[in-house]
């Protein structure tokens, strides 16, 4: 293949991400309606996942307190092999369902939590063991799979998400598009879980935390947007209270 059809190739197969989203479109709203009420009760959202799902539960997680305010302990990604996981690949560290189990008592996971199972092939041990030791504490268990043709007896679960993205363009290598259409998947329920619990305002992160340069443009441009005012005059409020957007919203609000 030429670099141009190698492309093409890539692009034509995005399709069926698109495709396999919109299918599950009901059963994520239905996981996201049920992460953001255990998130609005003071719950914790645990991803769990092997190699590039645990990868993706990990990313999406870290992103949470920067972008919307929230502490890190309410989003957390548990990735298969720990930290030395998310820069070189573990292959066996997934192997073992009761280590899965393990790292959700480790944290001290409970009834109030939400486990959500991060796995391509629906069949990694270390998710199963998570998922099933979250059962059993009670917890809302999710699972984000993209395999229609796994065994949905071995467990319970309350929301099956299936991604059917079909075959990767690299036979089995599932980081391609199953990944792609994962890594949205979480955008979907971590945002919108942020969404309904009111860190947004409009379309804006007004929960977001100003702790660089860049950022501290962007809020002080978001406030005068916001409020229809200067902004120098944003900036220097926002100087004087920390850079906290939500409270300067509100002390111009009254």
């Amino acid at each position: 293949m030429s670099p141009l059809e190698i492309v093409q190739t890539f692009v034509r197969e995005e399709a069926y991400v698109q495709q396999a989203l919109e299918k599950s479109t009901p059963a994520i709203a239905r996981a996201l309606e049920l992460i953001s009420a255990r998130i609005n009760a003071g719950g914790r959202m645990f991803y769990v996942g092997a190699g590039t799902s645990g990868r993706l539960g990990v990313l999406d997680a870290s992103e949470i307190p920067p972008t919307f305010g929230e502490s890190p302990n309410t989003f957390q990604g548990i990735i298969a092999g720990g930290l030395r996981a998310l820069h070189r690949s573990v292959e066996d560290a997934e192997d073992s369902a009761e280590a899965g189990a393990a790292a959700l008592r480790a944290r001290g996971v409970s009834s109030s939590d939400v486990v959500c199972g991060i796995g391509a092939s629906g069949r990694t041990p270390f998710v199963i063991g998570a998922l099933r030791e979250a059962h059993t504490l009670g917890c809302v268990t999710v699972f984000i799979t993209c395999n229609p043709a796994r065994d949905r007896t071995d467990f319970p679960c309350d929301v099956d998400i299936d991604l059917d993205t079909g075959p990767e363009i690299l036979t089995g290598s599932t980081r391609l598009k199953a990944g792609t259409a994962t890594k949205v998947c979480l955008n979907v329920l971590s945002t919108g879980a942020m969404v309904l619990g009111g860190r947004v305002e409009s379309n804006l992160m007004v929960s977001l935390q100003a702790t660089n340069v860049k950022l501290r443009d962007r809020a002080a441009r978001l406030v005068a947007q916001q409020r229809n005012m200067d902004y120098d005059e944003a900036r220097e409020l926002l100087r004087k209270n920390e850079w906290d957007v939500v409270r300067v919203l509100k002390l111009i609000d009254h």
